[in-house]
This record gives structure tokens, sequence and C-alpha cells, in this order.
């Protein structure tokens, strides 16, 4: 059982008192402290103490006093738990001293024993004692140390300090050696008390005898029983650097051309150094000298080879001086000097300088005449630096020498700038090196004009034709005259000089731009008034003095077809009344038998040409079978026999056309009466057509719409045609034809690859017709010697290679065959090695290099080797490759702390990534040797160290309260494997950094608005982790609320009502209780208690007004909302819950809630009839609002519902009054007389209506919509008087009909219309025969009627077809296209085929055509286009228009042979 302590720490008692609502305690606060003292590691459920027993609780309180344990921490509530029956105190998990509380000397557990009923608060603290659980461990399992053998005895060296997790002695470390005559071990004591164990020679080392050593550290603890850990050690004995480098010379010479390409070699240094290993190690490197000697040469470190990095300048400099250095690896340097010559080439070509040149000259300068002057210059010497000059180019220059190196540029003869308006000559200078060198440059000398020439007309005389009719202003031609001349002698300008336009006194007919030689038509022009006339242009340059040339131009009018053919008999009539009454007529007898001359159609055409070929047509007929008119010559004759069932009387309609583009026409109608005499045909012309004028516009519009649907037919058929047509023409080429281009194979063998070379040929004879085989037999001779890859091959060994050791060396390669080829291997040079020569899989040969026997770096510490290669041929050939073997050297110093320990105290808040301490150590040795490297024996998360410089830098925060002081030990290491210890110890001091932690141990969320003051709400418990004065806390609340703060013993605060409290005011609060501690700078957190105020029902529910006002229209929908009243109510949940009900009333005798209902949740009014405004006007009632309260509270507020006209009446017509039927109407409708002698303003009645709606919905006005004569009659606006406009006239209809609307003003506006019929008579008795007539042709109208609907169906019919035809085109292209294709069409590159091209058959009446195609970018290989434009020849205007376009002038058309 665990050894128990209880301290009392003073004594305390408390009174409680228990009310029926509110508990008001008193705190005992008995400061109480309990202590346990158990091992560690104790297992789940072992006993710490009797708590229960130890606090002063008894068996039988425990229930009530809910005895539970309470800590700041979660992690201290896991480590122990108290049995709720007994009260005793049990471990609840595995106790682990080292890990609660590390490397401490004391470890202690302090948590709180809460009491409830009344509350108290006890202290409790369980001490753990330390077992000896955990050995001794070393970090690592081996350690490996370099000795060189040069070390005295004595040395010592650090090793490894082994880790004890336990405290006490259970943690002192006692370390032992295992025996060896040559090392043995002491323990050094270090400042913190540990043991630092260290490794002491004894005698000295012997690499060659004993090379390593292999030894174990054991560290044993001082615990019962003890636990040990061990570490194998093993020693390697190194070797040590004596021999500087030394140079093969003290002064190496080269010499170097100067156009030496970059990266060439200069020279190769070499040095050698009788160390071996790293020592040996040999780097080159220039000394001190000029930056400029740097910038020229550069120098390989590893093998000594001086190389050109920048092109040299035996101009610039002559000769350099280098130093060299040679550096081994342990830092022993050798220099020498190396002196390169430079030697001089051709390097430089001449520099031609133009001192001088004179552009432009003039054409007209004499010869001699001095252009240029230049000056040229050689950099380089002797003949590199003799230079001759010289035109290269063919030009009326030459080029003559001066003194000094000058030369002039004269003109050789006359110059003309109209055969060269520049020349450019090269001049090129050449010196006399070897090679020679040369450069040129372009003279370009300008030529300037003199005015010397006349401009020249394009041609001597011109021709143009305009077609007549043409536009004020049209161009007619376009002039051009050249001059050769330039600038303002160049400059052409033109005018009219005369000719037969202006000959006839009137004004020009043409006139000329004087800039472009463009010739204008000053006005129309008329083939029949001219149709030819000439003028002539002089054109004029610039120059003084000026001069000129002239040309003719013949302007040919062209003839358009402007005069439509007129026709002179028949005659035509004015009106086509009056042609029924007096056209000329034909009697033909009904006896005519077919081909019968009824008449001839007489026409004549104002134009020429084809514009006055005149054709004849038959369009209308009443029997188009009975006649026929001649197509050329006009006469109309019968087409077959006349028989009785033709009707007496016919009427023809012929048209005549002429043959111009486009083509003028003009009709003749004929009428035709059948009769066998004059007599006979009398009465049928006094017969008149009822209905004529309707009959003739049905046939008029039958006409169009027949002509519209054969276009739209035609154009239909077109597309499809094409569509077809598109889609054979993407069929592309047949694929048997893609297959010719095969790809060609050809195989040829190399002779070379063969061991028997033959070749084969054939012989062929061509007369006799015979060929031969030729087989030729090339045999080899030895005439390639062995060779090998590399000429030098470098090897490096340690002076520590085993003899025997074998390495390959790199074969040669004889390209002779048979014996010729490689036959044998020699090695020279030295007796450490020699050669084995092994064979291949081939039958190849590949040599070894071989030790015999072992290296000294001491005495040579490089060997130069000569292999030889040597063939079987006669004479042998040989081949040699040098082979430089480089004996390498070791390491003997290891690193040398300046501290055998570091110390250094830093604050917990130095930031992240700041050095704390910086370790240093140095190494005798020197190069790589000689570099130290340092690393932590163990990886620390908090700490960095740099390998580089030893700077261990802050890798995370530092926490006082985590750990206040850390261990490091850090070790250094050279290159060569040896290394060295040390520790470090930081010291962490602590900073305020920690915010005082709140935790609320007991509290309330909600609590009653009558609560009284006092009442405890919260027990809150206060701690900070820091120390000292920054530990100490101080607690308040923020803000003005209603309660406050009292403290408890030790840490603990209570938060109680300050004073009453009022929901409806502030119903939640949300307190902060803050705690700051006493650092500097202070700390502090806050904690926020949330607690809620329950309500009591003290507050009635309060309407948003007093008095409610809704407006409805009339005929609303039952159930309508009519209006929501709200009302609102301070409390809260059942007592704000707000219930409405309607107060009781009647309307109009029937109960109130017949009219409306509220809906007792939301308060929302309904309508529960449709409300008419005719009946209710306004309705008041009176609502109330209850809540859900004991008792509940209610209050009333007034509404008043005011019901809306709207416009549902439409206006009534009074008078006239309307009739049942149409047909009715026009017997019995009523009707006004008014008399033709009426004047402006006559009343001729007076429309009555009414409108049952009330305000703006029944204002009316009238409006006149219809009448026979729109401007005779008008309506008042508001009146409704129809009066007349105007006076009546004899031309007005003697019946009017008059149509009137009546409308309302409402939204929206309804209407009624009233028909009022007039008679415009004297009298009623001469009214009533106008009322008798009706309407003749009737019939005839309704049956045109009929054949124009089923017309205009055809046609809308076939327009849809169209249209529905070219979307699925269009939309089947697109799915082939795809979308990017689409998109791509949008930009592509269009393509337009119009203008003045016409087809050759045009003269036939074929019209040209013009299209507009959009291509887009390809989707597939085979290439795609859309109706692709034929080759169209272009006709000119005269052949397009004039009369020989077609055919010869001396040619007839047999169709116009009159």
């Amino acid at each position: 059982m665990a050894v128990r302590r209880r301290q009392r720490l003073g004594p305390g008692g408390g009174r409680a008192l228990l009310g029926a609502v509110l508990l008001c305690v008193w705190w005992r606060a008995a400061a109480e402290r309990v202590r346990y003292t158990i091992a560690e590691e104790l297992g789940r459920g072992s006993l710490v103490g009797p708590l229960a027993r130890d606090l002063g609780l008894s068996a039988d309180e425990l229930p009530a006093r809910k005895l539970q344990v309470a800590s700041a921490g979660k992690k201290q509530l896991n480590y122990f738990t108290v049995n709720e029956e007994n009260g005793n105190l049990y471990v609840n998990e595995r106790l682990d001293r080292e890990e609660m509380c590390g490397a401490s000397a004391t470890c202690s557990i302090s948590f709180e024993a809460l009491v409830h009923n009344p509350l108290n608060i006890f202290r409790v603290e369980v001490a753990i004692e330390d077992v000896n659980d955990n050995s001794p461990v070393f970090s690592n399992a081996a350690l490996e140390l370099d000795i060189g053998e040069w070390t005295h005895p004595g040395a010592r060296f650090p090793l490894e300090m082994a880790q004890d997790a336990d405290v006490g002695k259970n943690s002192l470390l006692i370390y032992r050696l295992t025996s060896n005559p040559s090392f043995s071990l002491i323990t050094k004591e270090s400042p913190d008390g540990s043991n630092q164990p260290e490794l002491v020679l004894e005698s000295a080392l012997d690499r060659e005898k004993q090379s390593f050593f292999e030894l174990v550290l054991t560290a044993m603890d001082g615990g019962d029983p003890v636990r040990s850990g061990a570490i194998k050690i093993r020693v390697t004995v190194t070797d040590a650097n004596d021999n500087p480098p030394v140079f093969g010379q003290d002064q190496y010479r080269a010499r170097l051309r100067e156009d030496a390409a970059t990266g060439s070699r200069v020279l190769n240094v070499s040095a050698s150094d009788a160390d071996t290993g790293n020592n040996a190690r040999i780097t080159y490197s220039f000394g001190k000298m000029s930056a400029k000697v740097l910038q020229k040469f550069m120098m390989d470190a590893e093998s000594g080879m001086i190389t050109l990095k920048e092109a040299l300048d035996f101009e610039d400099t002559r000769g350099y001086t280098l130093f060299v250095e040679a550096r081994d690896g342990g830092g022993l340097v050798a220099q020498c000097k190396v002196v390169v010559e430079v030697m001089d080439v051709n390097d430089n070509a001449p520099e031609i300088t133009i001192l001088t040149l004179s552009s432009p000259v003039s054409e007209d300068a004499p010869a001699g005449t001095v252009v240029a002057l230049l000056n040229v210059n050689d950099p380089d010497s002797g003949e590199n630096g003799q230079v001759s000059c010289e035109l290269s180019d063919e030009a009326p220059l030459s080029i003559v020498a001066s003194p000094g190196g000058s030369y002039k540029v004269v003109t050789a003869n006359g110059l003309d700038r109209e055969q060269a308006s520049e020349h450019r000559v090269t001049v090129v200078a050449r010196d006399r090196g070897r090679p020679a060198l040369s450069s040129s440059t372009e003279l370009v000398l300008e030529v300037s004009d003199v005015n010397d020439n006349a401009p020249v007309f394009e041609e001597a005389a011109y021709s143009a034709y305009v077609a007549e009719n043409n536009a004020a202003g049209a161009l007619l031609l376009r002039v051009q005259a050249r001059d050769a001349d330039a600038g303002a002698n160049g400059r052409v300008s033109y005018w009219l000089a005369g000719g037969s336009a202006g000959a006839a006194g009137a004004a020009p007919l043409v006139s000329v731009e004087a800039r472009s030689g463009a010739l204008y038509a000053q006005r129309s022009l008329d083939y029949e008034q001219c149709r030819e006339f000439s003028v002539a242009v002089r054109a004029q340059d610039g120059g003084a003095p000026a001069r000129s040339s002239t040309a003719t131009v013949r302007v040919f009018v062209l003839d358009r077809n402007d005069n439509a053919p007129r026709v002179l008999w028949p005659a035509a009539v004015a009106a086509p009344a009056e042609a029924a009454a007096v056209a000329p007529f034909e009697v033909v007898p009904r006896s005519a038998e077919a081909g019968y001359l009824v008449a001839k159609v007489v026409a004549v055409d104002a134009d020429a040409g084809r514009n006055a070929w005149l054709s004849y047509e038959l369009v209308q007929a009443s029997e188009p079978a009975l006649f026929r008119v001649g197509l050329h010559s006009g006469e109309v004759r019968t087409a077959r026999a006349v028989s009785e069932r033709d009707a007496a009387k016919q009427r023809l309609v012929a048209v005549v056309k002429d043959h111009g583009q486009p083509a003028l026409s003009a009709t003749a109608t004929l009428h035709v009466v059948l009769a066998e005499s004059l007599q006979e045909a009398l009465p049928e012309l006094s017969e008149r057509a009822a209905g004529a004028e309707a009959a003739a516009a049905a046939a008029e519009l039958q006409f169009y719409l027949v002509l519209a649907l054969a276009l739209l037919s035609a154009l239909f058929v077109l597309s499809v045609a094409l569509a077809v047509l598109a889609r054979l023409r993407r069929a592309g080429p047949p694929a048997v034809l893609r297959c010719l281009g095969a790809q060609r194979f050809s195989v040829a063998g190399l002779c070379r690859l063969l061991e028997k070379c033959v070749l084969r040929c054939e012989l062929i004879v061509e007369g006799e017709m015979k060929f031969y085989e030729i087989e030729v037999e090339i045999t080899d001779i030895n005439d390639n010697a062995p060779s090998f890859q590399e000429a030098e091959t470098e090897l490096r060994m340690s002076e520590a290679t085993a003899p025997g050791a074998r390495f390959p060396l790199a074969d040669a390669h004889d390209p002779d065959s048979g014996r010729n080829s490689l036959q044998s291997y020699e090695l020279s040079g030295d007796e450490h090695f020699s050669l084995a020569v092994q064979a291949g899989p081939g039958g190849d040969q590949r040599p070894e290099l071989v030790l015999t026997t072992a290296l000294d770096r001491e005495e040579s510490a490089f060997h130069e080797l000569v292999l030889r290669a040597s063939d079987g041929g006669d004479p042998a050939r040989t081949g040699t490759a040098r082979i430089r073997v480089t004996v390498l050297d070791a390491n003997d110093n290891a690193p040398v702390f300046s501290q055998a320990e570091y110390t250094v105290r830093v604050p917990e808040d130095v930031p992240v990534g700041s050095t704390l301490v910086t370790v240093t150590a140095s190494d005798a040795d020197e190069a790589l040797n000689g570099q130290v490297k340092y690393s932590l024996k163990k990886v620390s998360d908090i700490f960095r160290l740099n390998y580089e410089t030893g700077e261990i830098t802050l890798l995370r925060s530092l926490d006082f309260e985590e750990g206040n002081s850390y261990e490091l030990e850090v070790k250094a290491h050279d290159g060569g494997a040896l290394f060295n210890t040390t520790k470090v110890t930081i010291s962490v001091k602590d900073v305020n950094d920690n915010v005082p932690e709140i935790s609320v141990r007991s509290a309330i969320s909600e609590i009653s608005e009558d609560a009284p003051s006092g009442t405890v709400v919260a027990l809150l418990h206060v701690h900070d982790r820091d120390s000292g004065v920054n530990g100490e806390v101080r607690c308040s609340l923020e803000g003005d609320v209603p309660f406050q703060l009292q403290s408890s013993h030790g840490s603990y605060y209570r938060v109680v009502t300050a004073r009453e409290l009022d929901r409806e005011q502030v119903s939640e609060y949300n307190v902060t209780v803050r705690a700051a501690d006493c650092g500097s700078p202070a700390l502090q957190s806050s904690a926020l208690l949330s607690l809620r105020v329950l309500d009591v029902n003290d507050n009635a529910p309060v309407f948003a007004e007093e008095r409610y006002s809704a407006r409805v229209a009339e005929n609303n929908a039952a159930g309508a909302l009519v209006l929501t009243v709200r009302a609102t109510d301070a409390d809260w949940g059942q007592n704000a819950r707000v219930r409405y009900r309607l107060g009781e009333g009647r309307v109009r005798g029937a109960p109130l809630s017949s009219y409306v209902s509220v809906q007792a949740e939301t308060g929302a009014l309904y309508a529960l009839r449709s409300l008419d405004y005719e009946q209710v006007r306004e309705l008041r009632l009176w609502v109330r609002a209850q809540d859900g309260g004991a008792p509940a509270r209610s209050s009333t507020a007034t509404v008043r519902v005011f019901v809306l006209d709207r416009n549902d009446n439409a206006p009534r017509v009074l008078w006239p009054a309307a009739v049942a039927a149409a047909a009715e109407a026009a017997a019995v409708a009523p009707f006004e007389v008014v008399p033709r002698s009426a004047e402006a303003g006559y009343l001729v009645a007076k429309v009555v209506a009414v409108d049952a709606d009330a305000g703006r919905n029944a204002w009316l006005s009238y409006e006149l919509v219809q009448a026979s004569e729109p401007a005779l009659f008008r309506v008042g606006l508001h009146s409704g008087e129809v009066r007349t406009a105007r006076a009546v006239s004899e031309r007005d209809a003697a019946e009017q009909r008059l149509v009137a609307v009546v409308k309302d003003h409402g939204q929206p506006a309804l209407s009624a219309t009233a028909t009022l019929h007039v008679v415009l008579a004297e009298s009623l008795q001469e009214a009533l025969p106008e009322l008798s007539e009706r309407a003749a042709g009737a019939e005839a109208a309704a049956a045109a009627a009929e054949l124009q609907f089923y017309l205009v169906l055809a046609l809308a019919l076939l327009s849809a077809l169209f249209v529905l035809s070219v979307a699925l085109a269009v939309l089947a292209r697109l799915r082939r296209a795809g979308p990017p294709a689409v998109l791509r069409c949008l930009g592509a590159q269009r393509f337009s085929v119009a203008g003045a091209a016409f087809p050759a058959d045009f003269c036939e009446g074929t019209l040209p055509y013009s299209y507009n195609l959009c291509v887009a970018a390809p989707a597939r290989a085979v290439p795609e286009a859309t109706w692709p434009p034929p080759p169209v020849p272009v006709l000119s205007a005269e052949e397009l228009l004039g009369a020989e376009s077609c055919e010869n002038p001396s040619s007839k058309n047999p169709f116009f042979d009159f």
C-alpha cells in the first residue's frame, strides 16, 4: 500500500440555506493537502490511498457528496481514478517517471479532489519514485576512429557517452574497456557530474604491423540489479603527408599562332608528389597574373593542360608569361613559369574608309569628275600589310591611286540618268598575304536629272466606248503618258487641245483631269443625236523649258434599250370603262377555217440594232386555243375552225417585246366578235358585262400568283440539282490511283562485313547479244597500323593496393584482316608493373596491367608506361599508347575543438532561426583532409547544426515549462574520417510567455428573470504555468453586467448575480471573465460564460398599429388575402405566442364572420365571398390578440376594409338599337336621311350609351372607326353626335354605312359598337329605290375569291417546302464539317465572281449570275468546295452592247429576215 501523509493547513466551516426555488450557498473553504508516494511502473488498478477516509468522508456521505478528481490538465485526469463506492484512489494507467518528468530529480503529480453539497476542494499530490528500469544506451552501435601512425603515446581521444533515462544512483555510469596493450581508458568528470570516457594511446602505432584494432566499451549503471550497454570501437591506423609536388621543368616554352582556335591545346605541365592517397592528388592553377593574361588562357586543374580561352591577336600582344602552381591534397605548393610566344598570321583584312562622296551628280557632268575619295589601311605588317584596290562592277567610273594610301573615284565617260538612275560600284581592297585577304565597300552614286525627254503617250490614238444615257461626270477613258525624266521634269499634266467635240459651238462634251489624264463626260449622251466624236489631248511635263506631245481620242456612243415598243394598231384607249364602249373590234365569220387572218398588230421601236428587233406573243385570250399570233409578223390568225360553242365575243391581249437587255414590252388589246355580218355583231356589242372591273382585277391577281408559284418551283429544283452536283464533286479521285506512290527500297551489301571480298559484275557484248559474269576477288595487304582509341591513359592507384591486382587496359584496333591484323602487346617503362593478355570470347586479345611489387608514393608519385601493339604483317606495323599511373596518399590528424565544453544561457522567447552558440574545431591537415564538418551525435528537433560553420541555431520555439536545460553532443570529422566530440549545454531562462488558463468547473446555463441577487451561476479555476511573478494572476469581469466575481480559497472564483434581471431588456448574457498575470509585459486570457434568462409572462401583446385600413377591389376571389395584422409580445416562448380572433358584428343583416375571417396564427384576414362595390363599399371590424401565458394577456385593434370599383361593365348602346342578324339588318336596320344639300356640321344622329360602373370607368368617349366616305362624317368625342364634316356632293354614294365605337376609361378599357345607316336623298321617297338595288356580279366575285385562296395556299406550302430543304442541307453540311469548321468559316477568305464577266451565250438570252462563296478550312484530307465558278470569258463594253457583239456584220438572223 502506498505511504500517505495528510496535512491540515487550516480549519474551515460553512452553512447552507436551501430555499424552495433558489439555493444560496455559503462556501466552506477548508484548504486540505493530501500527499501519497508510489513507485513507477505500477499496473492499472493499483491502490494509491484511501482518499475519502483521508478527507474525512464516511461511506454513507459518498453518494451525496459526489467525490471526483479535478485538474487543470486533462493528462493528470487520466493517471488516477476514484472508486465511487469506497472512495479509494487507484492508478488508471501505467506511470512512467521518465516519460512524465524526464531527467528531473523529483517527480510528482498534483490535482484537486472536488466534493459537492457543499462544494469544497482539496489538494492531492502523488510522488513518483524511480526504479532501475532503463539500461545505459549508446547512440550508435559502433564507433570508427582513424589514428595516424605518427600520433605520440599519451594522446587522448574522446569517446561517446552512454545515456541512462533513470535518475539518482540508477543513472551513475561506470565505463570499462577490453584489455589491449596499445590502448587504455580513463574517465573525466564533467562540470555537470557526468563521466566522459576517453581513449588513451599507450604505445606508438605501426600501420605495417597492424592496420586496425577492435575494442569494446561497456557502460554500467549503479542500480540493483546492475544494467549495462556496450559499443564496438574500430581503430584504423592511417598514413601521413610529407613531400611537396615537383615540376618536371622550371620553365616551359610554347609557340602559338594568333589564329589558333579557342580551346586549342597550348602546353601540358606535369608535377609529381612522392606522397600517396589524397596527399598525392595534385591540382593545377594559375598564380598571380594580370587579368588580361587570365582572360586568354585557362588551366585544367586535374591534368595540367593549358588551353586557349580567348582568341589571340599578334597586333595587340606578341607574347605572354604564365605562372603555374601545383598543390597536393595536403596543401604543399610548387611553382613554374610558362612562356607563350604568339606568331603573326594574315588575319586582318584591309579597312576601307570613305572620306567623301559626291552624290547625286548631274547626268551632264564631264568625264574625269571626282565623285569619291577613299582611304585604305591594313593593320598587318610586311607583305600582309601591302594593299591594292580595284573596282569590281561595270560602271562608267574608274579608280586612281593617290599618295599616302588614298584613292580617287572619277567618271570615265558621260552619264545618262534614263539608262541608269544610280550606279552601285564595289571597291575591293586586297593585301599580298598568303592566303590573301580582301575587303570591299559599296559606293552608291545617284544621277540627278536634266529635262531632256518629252512625255510619250502609251498609244498614238485612243478609242473609248460609252453607253448612252450615262450619268454626268462618268469616266470615259484614262490616257497615260510617261516621261523618262524624274521629279518635276517627269511630272505630266493633261488638257484638251481641240477636236470635233467642241466644233459645234455648244458646251464641250468631255473634260480631262490634269493630274490623272481621266476623261469624263460632261453631260448625258444620246445615241440618236451623237454617235461618235473625237478630241485631242496634250501631255506636258514640268521642266524648264517644258516639253509636250499630243494624242487623239475617239469616243463612240453605244445604244441602250431605253425606248419601249410603241403599238400603232390597234390603238390603245385611255380608260377601261371607255374601252368597253369605243374599243375597235374585228368581225370573224363563224364559218372561218384555221389560218383565217383576223388582224395584224403593228408596232415600232425608236432604238437600233437588237434593241429594235420586235417579237409578238399572245398572252391572254378568251379562247386560248382559237387564235395565234405570228412571232415576227404580228398577224393574228385562227388556230382552228370556229365552232358554234365558241363565245360570240372574244378578247385578245398580245405582248410586243424587243430584244434589249433588259427587254421592254408593250401590250395590244384586240376585240373580236364571231358573227356572219356586222348587223349580227351589233347586239353582242351593246351588252355590258356586270362586274367587269372586279373580273379584270381578279384576273390580274391570279396572273401574279401563278407567276410567283412558277418562279419558286424553278428555284427549288435548281437548289436540289446544285446540292447533288456538290455531293458528286466531293467524292474525290478513285482510291486505286493513290496506290501508285508506293515506297521503293534498295538493299546493298558492304564488303567490309565479309571474310572474303568478291565483286561481281556482268559484261554485255552488244553485237553478239551475249553477256558474261565476272568475279573479282580483292586480297588484303598490310596498309594499316594498329591504333589505340586514346593515345594517353591515366590510372590512379592507392599505395595500399596489394600486388597482383589487375587493371584492364584499352585494346588496339587494326582494320586489316588475317595475319595482318593485331597479333601481340608489349609493356615497357617500370619494374612495378607487368602485362597480361587475356583471350576474349571471339578470339580477340585483351591487355591487363598487373601490379607486381608494392607501390611507395614517397619513392615515386607516378609511373610512366608505354603499351605497344604489333600486327603480323611484313613489314610489321606497330601502335603505342602512353599510360600514366598516379599513386594516391592518406590522412593522419583528427579535428580538435577550441573548448572541451560549451555553455550558453538563452531566454525561452529567443526567435526561431537565432544563432545560440558557435562551436569551432581545427584540423592540422590541409585540403580535403583538413576540411572540418560538424554533426550532432543525436538528431534534435529543437536545434539545428550548420555542418559547415558549426553554428547551432534554433529550429523551433523553446518553452521553459517543457524543458529548462538541453545537452548536445557535437561531433567534428575531417575528410579522412577522423573525428572528435564536445558537449554543449543550453540553459533556458523563463519569460512571461504563458497566458493564464481559465477552466469552468461548474456553471448553470439558464436562470429565471425573477431570481434574487447573490445567486451563484458559475465556479471557475485559474492557473498560470509560469513561475514567480509571471505566475501571479488577478481576475475581473468585463463590461456592465449584473454579475460580480467572488474569490474562493486557492485559485477558485465564484460568479454570482449582483442585481435583479429583466429578460425583456436582456434575454442572454455573455459574461467575459478576464485573468491577467503580473509579468512584464502582462499577459491575459478570457473565458466566456453564456447565461440565458428564463421568461415570466409580464407583458401583453402590442399591435404594430392601433388602427388598420385595407382596400380590396370588387369581384375578388373567395379566400383572397385582405390584410395581415401583427401583434408582438415582449415575452418569450409560450408567453409570447400570439393568437388572433374577430370581434362580433353584422353587415347588411348578415354576421361579419360571413364576409371575412382571420387566421389565428398569422393574423391574416381573408375575404370569404366576392365583394361588390355597388352593394357594400366599406367593412368595419375588431381583431383581438391574446398570448399563451397563464394568466393570458390580450389587446384589440380596429380594421376598416374599403371596397374599390373595377371596370367590369361594358358600355351599353341605347340608340341606335342593334339587330340580331346581318341578313335581317340589311332589310330592317334603321337609317337616317340626309339631304344632299346639307352643309358641314349638319346633325345626322346622336349615339346614346350608358355604363353601369362609376368614376373613370363610367366616362365614355366616341370614335368613328368605319365609314363608306370617311371624310364626309365625324362624331363628337364626348357627346356622341354624328355630324357632316363637309358639304354633301353629287359624287357621294347614296347609301352610307357608319360604325362608331363607344369606349370607357377603365383599365383595360371596354367598348361597344353602334352601326348607323345613312341615305343621301332629299326625301324619303327618293331614298327607297336606292335601298332596293343589289350589286351585280356577286357570284363572280365569290368564285374569284375562292380561286385566289387556293393559289395563295399552294404558294405558301411550296415556300415552306423550299425553306425546309435549305435548312436540312445546311444542317447536313454542319454535321459533316463539325462545330470547329462552322466557326472557321466565319473568318474564311471570301471569293466573289461578279462584275463585267458574262457567259458566252449571253446573246441567246441567258442572264448573268454571280455567287459569293464562303469556303471554310477543310476538316478532311480531301479538299471540298461548293459551286466552283466555271471559267467565264470577259466581254468588253462594245462586244456586249454593240450590233456586232454576237455575229458578223454581214450575217443575218434567220428569224428576222423580213
